[in-house]
């Protein structure tokens, strides 16, 4: 049997620690926060109702609309940090993400799933999902573009993730070198962990593609 190096084991608890909290927080936020604050606004739309005076109504619906936007801020915080739907599978968190993220950065992006979705264990697919919500991320960050791609191929022993965009690229070797504690070194670093890999490769003024490869 391979030995597990000590780093690896440990980095990998550090790893999983950060995910189970995360998703605590993001409980929280959703069922905690955002409902006391659901249930205010609709107590501030109840008591607009019976207010007669056109300053108090007002001001009233300018509470309103700070509160909606609050909510909305909260939700998104929340399903960035853990989205509900990870547990319904890979495809549909990722695409739940995709929407969440276009309504907020305006970049659209595809999502194309090729065979047969397999059940994948939970640390593996917390893994994937980081790895692409942060390329994702990165992109709205530095790509400087309106569109891009992820396309998943399941086969029987392994799945494939390819995200692609064709915005300003960089020079991967530089950045990782100037700073070993990026994210990509993250979405690396959480792969090797899960057992799988992330390659990226991009060329500046054409775009950057990264493959994840995760044995099933």
């Amino acid at each position: 049997m391979e030995e597990i190096p000590v780093t690896k084991s440990i980095s990998s608890y550090i790893i999983q620690s950060q995910d189970e909290e995360i998703k605590r927080i993001a409980l929280e936020l959703h069922e905690g926060v955002g409902q006391t604050l659901y249930s205010l606004y609709t107590g501030l739309q109840y008591i607009e109702m019976g207010i007669e005076q056109p300053g108090m109504k007002a001001y009233l619906q300018e509470m309103q609309q700070t509160m909606e936007r609050t909510i909305k801020e909260i939700q998104m915080l929340s399903v960035e940090l853990h989205p509900p739907t990870l547990s319904l599978g890979l495809v549909s968190a990722i695409k739940s993400y995709v929407r969440l993220y276009t309504s907020t950065y305006g970049i659209v992006v595809t999502v194309e799933s090729i065979g047969e979705e397999k059940i994948l264990p939970e640390q593996n697919k917390i893994a994937v999902f980081r790895v692409c919500q942060e390329a994702l991320i990165n992109i709205a960050k530095y790509a400087d573009i309106d569109s891009a791609s992820i396309q998943i191929k399941w086969r029987e022993d392994e799945i494939k993730v390819v995200i692609v965009d064709h915005g300003q690229g960089f020079n991967v070797k530089k950045v990782l070198r100037e700073n070993l504690s990026s994210g990509l070194g993250a979405m690396q670093e959480r792969m090797l962990l899960a057992g799988g890999t992330c390659d990226i490769a991009s060329t500046q003024g054409k775009g950057t593609s990264i493959l994840i490869d995760m044995p099933l």
